[in-house]
């Protein structure tokens, strides 16, 4: 509870106008049967004018439990509302401020769970208590003590009742609690499951896969269908229970009134408000029921959410420090493993690159080379050892420095939905039109932009459908050159460009953006022949430093890749 009550403490007016509307519609509900009571009786000795006067009362009353009842949803609903609104944002805020070791930890599929169903169980209990959770004990002390003053020599049957309902509502809870932390790793795995499938959805088509998903899917959802099913077994098994226990103390009660009405005439008038009193006692007791099913939801969401609030990056950026770095680059000595990874993904790994130099980095797959860039633009910290850029150990430069200084192109180009104009000002929020077109130009993405009717403000759809892979890639090399930072990274950033496309964004890097420091990874060769060094990585280690004459001359590794790549080329030529 503690996660909410800060929340709830924000909007405390509309808490305090939904209990007291919960107060007066209870006095309402617990007055009406010791009013209704007072006329029988009066009915009984045939006064008119108290049957009048309370008649009258009853139909006020009445308008005022509608009225609380209003007044309390419209004040309860505001607060869940305004409660989940500002948890779902504080929740994106703080995972805005994860590293990516700390969003792998929880893995994204989780945490969009957590920020939209784990949200709504908490927005439907906050509104539940303050329309439940302060009625139901209200009603149960209320209707128990009006039963025992209407008909005190029943307390028996009242407390039998209860021994009975309250006894199976703890037996049937245990046995269900079981089964609501299950409910929502289920519901977590289904989507997770339903988004991967619709991210892959051509890899699913290509493979002619698409029975084997169903299969993984149906069985992942009858899971949750299982478990879903055993808790509404158990409920099927706990109301009959509720009211049959009630029914038999009222068919009771009415028994033994029956007994002595003629020595005690007034039981009759009182048998039917004491009736209704143990109707209350029923419904607040299975109300009660239901909002322990809702707590125990909510508080294994609540578990969830605090787990997220409380957990703290893994990373920290310096409070203050530089606001502009040059772009030279330093690896001293640095070494990193991934958490988890027992073996070492960066081993004793140094070089300088001296700012506006081009550095390739070639290796096999897994030899480190995303890893290497990454330590760059600090997306993890080195184990051991030193990473400078502009001569300043990366852990001590504000984030805005490092992030302004560092520009980071992928392989897999990620555009968000919007435009393409929002997608670049993402980086350069006053970017203008010209200042776009002149990143373009130097991605090559001009060329397509200039032919789309709305040019910048063309739509960009979700996952950016709408554009190929290689449109894709140089609208990211655009966003990435927009700044001009002093380091660019490109990670394979041209693998989905044809030789001529990706031939003419490097001269015009070379030529537009002379003082960036420009890091290449790729897998041909020939996208890094021109840097001013290229680094050999082989396992995780620094194999190879040089140009490409020098390792071609005298690097064993670089000549194993260096051939096999032209002896490719010659097999397609031919």
């Amino acid at each position: 509870m503690r996660v909410l009550i800060p929340y709830i403490r924000r909007y405390k007016l509309d808490a305090i106008f939904a209990t007291l509307a919960v107060v007066l519609q209870v006095f309402a509900t617990l007055w009406q049967p010791r009013m209704l009571q007072t006329i029988m009786e009066a009915i009984m000795t045939q006064d008119k004018q108290i049957v009048f006067h309370y008649g009258v009362g009853l139909i006020g009353l009445a308008f005022l439990g509608i009225a609380a009842g209003i007044v309390n949803t419209v004040f309860s609903a505001r607060l869940a509302l305004n409660v989940a609104t500002d948890l779902r944002a504080d929740l994106y805020d703080h995972v805005q401020r994860f590293a990516y070791a700390d969003v792998e930890e929880f893995s994204a599929s989780n945490l969009v769970v957590r920020m939209t169903n784990d949200v709504n169980q908490i927005q439907q209990v906050v509104m539940a208590t303050f329309q439940q959770v302060t009625r139901i004990p209200l009603v149960f002390a209320g209707a128990l003590a009006l039963a025992l003053v209407t008909m005190p020599m029943q307390w028996w049957v009242i407390a039998l009742m209860m021994i009975v309902i309250v006894g199976t509502a703890v037996v049937t809870f245990k046995l269900m609690s079981k089964y609501f932390a299950q409910t929502q790793q289920d519901i977590e795995d289904v989507n997770t499951l339903a988004r991967e499938n619709l991210m892959g959805i051509r890899v699913v088509k290509s493979f002619v896969q698409e029975q084997s998903q169903i299969a993984t899917f149906a069985k992942t959802s009858d899971r949750l269908r299982d478990v879903t099913t055993k808790i509404g077994e158990l409920f099927a098994v706990l109301m009959p229970i509720f009211f049959l226990s009630a029914n038999i103390a009222v068919a009771a009660s009415v028994y033994l009134v029956g007994q002595n009405v003629t020595v005690h005439p007034t039981y009759l008038a009182a048998i039917s408000s004491f009736t209704s009193y143990l109707t209350q006692i029923l419904f607040a007791v299975i109300n009660g029921a239901f909002m322990m099913t809702f707590a125990s939801r909510a508080f294994i969401s609540m578990g969830r959410l605090h787990q997220v609030l409380d957990h703290q990056p893994s990373m920290t950026f310096a409070a203050a420090g530089p606001t502009h770095v040059a772009g030279d680059i330093t690896f001293d000595h640095v070494s990193f493993t991934y958490p988890g990874d027992a073996t070492e993904t960066l081993h004793d790994v140094s070089f300088t690159a001296k700012a506006g130099q081009m550095i390739g980095i070639v290796g096999a797959t897994g030899s480190g080379k995303t890893t290497l860039a990454q330590l760059i633009a600090r997306l993890y910290d080195p184990d051991a050892g030193r990473v400078l850029v502009g001569g300043v150990d990366v852990r001590d430069l504000p984030e805005a420095t490092l992030r302004n200084a560092v520009a980071y192109v992928l392989q897999r180009a990620t555009l968000f939905s919007g435009t393409i104009a929002s997608n670049l000002q993402q980086v350069q929020p006053g970017a203008t039109p010209a200042v776009m077109a002149r990143a373009a130009e130097i991605a090559q993405a001009a060329e397509f932009i200039d032919r789309l009717p709305e040019a910048y403000d063309a739509p960009v759809e979700e996952r950016s459908a709408n554009f190929s892979g290689g449109q894709k890639q140089r609208l990211a090399i655009t966003r990435g050159v927009i700044a001009n930072p002093e380091i660019l990274i490109l990670d394979d950033a041209t693998s989905a460009l044809d030789a001529r496309s990706e031939k003419l964004v490097q001269e015009a890097l070379d030529r537009e953006l002379t003082q960036t420091t420009t890091v290449v990874i790729a897998e041909k060769i020939a996208s890094i022949i021109r840097a001013d060094q290229i680094l050999v990585l082989d396992g995780g280690r620094v194999v190879g430093h040089g140009t490409h004459r020098e390792l071609a001359a005298t690097n064993q590794v670089y000549q194993e890749i260096y051939a096999t790549q032209k002896a490719k080329e010659g097999g397609q030529a031919r």
